[in-house]
């Protein structure tokens, strides 16, 4: 397992899913009655197939290389990936995708269809101007019938050029960049936004998901720190007023401290009363957040109360009804390996003293896997990670319900991998026997090219599980067709061709994005 202790420095993880309120895929199977084999394997046909470039024109790959003054070591989430969005922005009812790279310019693709997109950046003026994009979303911000695009800036190494962006839909394939003009330019290090309607008056507000450079090793244990707003840390909630959006953050009772470290963020009504209501994922000490909307502009934070603990290193996250029970369930992602050798190679545990001093603080009980949040109705939530098989996905990042196959069930598509290992216990030890960190805290010089190629470096294959009915689901990757080792990060989910199943889009970190045909349709199963 891994547990971050205080000393650990250099923990990145950022979930960029980035959804344009379409679902998303994964794999395909033929399954007779999913709830007369709980929890065992069934037989899986091979439905995902990955298209080249050639075949699609979609030629975007997320380059991210480290620099002398520039990297890993210096920019804490420097290999967090970007995020993807997918939504039909012409209304010609073909979905079309967005992708945000970190170092160069984000890309726009048309869907021509046929899997035949064509690169209109340029022409659509969508690129960005920002140091460092991160998160990527399609809403119809300003109530229009097109959908626009919101882009979320972290910045560049001096943590400047890092105003979040919104391209607003001129309805001819074009877009201007309004952020100042709305009041959504957000100087914070964001990650992810997410727009809907909090208060339930036809227009979309916005959540906005935020990150910190605080050293987590600082966190206050005494402080009720979580209450003291920070202009550029702290996560945001904007109403939408009509014409521009106002920071309701401090009224509406949510949290905006710089230990928030948000990576994810996903909205849904927990509790049946027709508000929805929003889940934080958040990094390193922090708990996680769990707002419940008050149904009159305000919110109450509810974690502790409604849950028994939550993920420790909490990166993506989603929300959907996986029994079949009419009641929302949630699961966010964490670190634990799923094999014997990387968890004994890149595991860390606090003492007990500081686990329970971190509890007496107000931080909860965390735990370092997935966490699979079942909903009993009420909104209260039992953990069944374990219990389901999907405890143990590696460095995860986003995490994806949706029905693969057209059975009914919802499946889970978790992305994962990281560029270099950071946590590799011998590397930590090359750090301390050459006091790299003392040296960095000095600002005495460091070649850094030289450290970093002592990092090991291991693509792992991203997740496919299918939901077998009782809280059961089947580890079936390689078999979906899915299996391809990768560095993965932002991933959205869509039909892209119109054929009544779910295909798949993968944003990477120096590797071409992956473009998923699934191809369930062929069993017979449609829509």
């Amino acid at each position: 397992m891994f547990i971050k202790s205080s000393n650990d420095r250099f923990r990145l993880k950022v979930v960029f899913i980035a959804c344009a309120s379409l679902v998303i895929l994964l794999g395909a199977c033929n399954v007779d009655d999913p709830k007369k084999l709980p929890g065992k394997a069934q037989s899986i046909q091979t439905y995902f197939a990955l298209l080249d470039s050639l075949t699609t024109g979609i030629r975007f790959n997320n380059q991210v290389h480290d620099q002398s003054d520039f990297n890993i070591l210096t920019y804490r989430n420097f290999y967090n990936g970007g995020g993807v969005a997918i939504g039909d922005i012409n209304n010609d009812d073909l979905p079309d995708i967005y992708f945000t790279a970190n170092m160069s310019s984000n890309r726009l693709y048309l869907n021509k269809g046929n899997f035949q997109f064509e690169e209109i950046t340029n022409k659509a003026k969508v690129g960005g101007s920002k140091g460092w994009c991160t998160g990527a979303t399609m809403a119809d911000v300003n109530g229009d019938g097109y959908l626009d695009i919101y882009v979320s800036n972290s910045g560049d190494l001096k943590g400047d050029n890092k105003a979040n962006e919104l391209f607003i839909n001129n309805g001819d394939l074009t877009f201007t960049e309004k952020a100042s003009e709305f009041r959504l330019d957000n100087q914070g290090y964001s990650t992810q936004a997410a727009f809907f309607d909090y208060d339930a008056d036809g227009d979309l507000d916005c959540y906005l998901l935020n990150n910190s450079f605080k050293d987590p090793s600082k966190i206050e244990l005494y402080k009720s720190m979580r209450d003291i707003p920070d202009e550029l840390s702290g996560d945001k909630l904007f109403r939408n007023d009509g014409d521009v959006f106002l920071d309701v953050t401090i009224q509406a009772g949510i949290y905006s401290s710089r230990i928030g470290f948000g990576l994810g963020t996903v909205i849904g009504d927990i509790n049946h009363d027709y508000y929805p209501d929003i889940y934080v994922s958040n990094d390193f000490w922090e708990r996680d957040y769990l707002y419940i909307n008050q149904g009159d502009g305000t919110f109450s934070e509810e974690l502790n109360q409604r849950m028994g603990y939550c993920s420790i290193s909490s990166m993506g996250g989603d929300i959907a009804d996986i029994n079949n029970d009419g009641h929302p369930d949630l699961i966010t992602t964490d670190m634990l390996a799923g094999d014997n050798y990387r968890i004994k190679a890149m595991s860390t545990f606090d003492p007990y003293h500081l686990e329970d001093l971190k509890y007496r603080a107000n931080y909860h009980y965390q735990i370092a896997q997935n966490c699979l949040q079942i909903n009993d109705g009420l909104g209260d939530f039992k953990e069944v990670a374990m219990l389901a098989g999907v405890s143990a996905t590696d460095w995860s990042w986003g995490a994806l319900f949706f029905d693969f196959q057209n059975d009914g069930n919802k499946d889970l598509f978790i992305s994962n991998g990281l560029q270099k290992d950071l946590m590799y216990m011998d590397f930590r030890d090359y750090l301390d026997d050459n006091q790299i960190h003392l040296k960095m805290a000095r600002n005495e010089p460091v070649n850094f090219p030289s450290v970093i190629n002592q990092m090991p470096s291991h693509p792992i294959s991203n997740f496919a599980f299918v939901n077998q009915g009782d809280l059961k689901f089947s580890d079936q990757t390689q078999a979906l067709g899915l299996g391809t080792p990768s560095f993965s990060n932002g991933a959205a989910y869509a039909d892209l061709d119109n054929d009544g199943d779910l295909d798949l889009v993968v944003n990477n970190v120096n590797m071409p994005a992956f473009v998923y045909r699934n191809e369930a349709e062929k069993t017979g199963n449609h829509f």
